[in-house]
C-alpha cells in the first residue's frame, strides 16, 4: 500500500511542494472547487504522479474530517501539505478569519488525529504574521490553544476589533505559526512534525491580484526595497518544505520558516520601515 500524501489547495506553491514529497506515494489533491483540484491533477498526473481529487471546505468541520477519513482509507498518511487560504484582496475579515484562521485550526486538529509515525506536515503561513505587533501572553496562548470550534469567538478577532482584511490576514496568519507550536506537542506524540513556512511575495495568480489590487503600490516596494531585490517563486517554497518534511529535516517540529527575500528585516530594520 503506497504512503500517502494530502495537499489542500491547488494553488501554484501547493503544487510545487507536492511535486517535491509525492514521487513514489498516493496523491490526495484537495480545493474547494473541483475545476481547481482537476485543472492541477491533470498537470502533476502528466508529469508522472499518482493523484486523485477531491472538493473540501476548510471552514466547515464536516468537510474537512471528510477528507481526513478520505485519505486515511487510501493508506498511511505521512505528508500534509495545506495551502488553502484566501488573501486580503480576495475577501472580508470575516471570511478570512474563517478560512485562514479556523480552517487551519480544523486541518491540525483533524490530520493529527490520522497522521501516521514517522510523518510531517507543512503549513503555508505568510510573511504578514511576522509584521504584526506583538500581542499581549494571553492572546498568543488563545490562538493556540483555544478549541478549534471557539476560536472566532474570541474578544479580540470580534469585527469591532478587526475592521480591514490586512489585519485579519495578519492575525490569521501570526495564529497559524502559533496553532502549529502548540499542535506540534499533540502530534509529537504519534511520532510526527508539523512546522510553518511564512513565504513573502511569491509570484503567482494570488500574487497578482495583490500586485493590481489596492495595496500593489506597497507590494511593488516591497519587491524593490527588499535586500533579495525580487519576488520569490512557487519552487523555492517547495524546496524549503521538502527539506522540512524530509530525513534531513526531522529535528525541526513546531517551527516557523520566514522566507521573504528580507522584507520583514528592511520593514524593522531597513527602508521598508514606516515613517514616524
Amino acid at each position: 500500500m503506497k504512503e500517502i500524501v494530502v495537499l489542500i489547495g491547488a494553488g501554484f506553491i501547493g503544487q510545487a511542494v507536492a511535486r517535491r514529497v509525492s514521487a513514489g506515494r498516493r496523491l490526495l489533491l484537495a480545493d474547494l472547487k473541483q475545476e481547481n483540484a482537476d485543472r492541477a491533477a491533470e498537470v502533476l498526473l502528466d508529469a508522472g504522479f499518482d493523484v486523485e481529487t477531491a472538493t473540501v471546505n476548510v471552514s466547515q468541520r464536516e468537510s474537512v474530517q471528510q477528507l481526513a477519513q478520505r485519505a486515511s482509507r487510501l493508506g498511511p498518511i505521512t505528508r500534509v501539505i495545506h495551502a488553502a487560504g484566501v488573501s486580503p484582496s480576495q475577501a472580508s475579515p470575516a471570511t478570512i478569519l474563517a478560512v485562514d484562521l479556523y480552517g487551519t485550526a480544523l486541518v491540525l486538529e483533524a490530520f493529527g488525529n490520522v497522521i501516521a509515525p514517522g510523518g510531517s506536515a507543512v503549513v503555508i503561513a505568510s510573511q504578514s504574521g511576522h509584521r504584526l505587533g506583538a500581542l499581549a501572553d494571553e492572546q498568543n496562548r488563545a490562538l493556540a490553544l483555544t478549541p478549534a470550534d471557539d476560536l472566532l469567538q474570541l474578544p479580540f478577532l470580534q469585527p469591532g476589533e478587526v475592521k480591514d482584511s490586512l489585519h485579519a490576514y495578519q492575525l490569521s496568519k501570526r495564529g497559524n505559526s502559533l496553532r502549529v507550536m502548540a499542535e506540534a506537542v499533540r502530534w509529537g506524540k504519534r511520532g510526527a512534525r508539523v512546522n510553518t513556512i511564512s513565504p513573502g511575495i511569491i509570484f503567482t495568480p494570488l500574487a497578482r491580484d495583490e500586485l493590481t489590487g489596492p495595496r500593489g503600490a506597497g507590494y511593488r516596494r516591497m519587491i524593490e526595497r527588499c535586500p533579495a531585490g525580487r519576488g520569490g517563486t512557487p519552487d523555492e517554497v517547495g524546496a524549503i518544505a521538502a527539506l522540512l518534511m524530509g530525513p534531513e529535516g526531522t529535528f525541526f517540529t513546531g517551527s516557523d520558516i520566514l522566507m521573504d527575500g528580507g522584507v520583514t528585516a528592511s520593514y524593522f530594520y531597513g527602508e521598508l520601515a514606516p515613517q514616524a
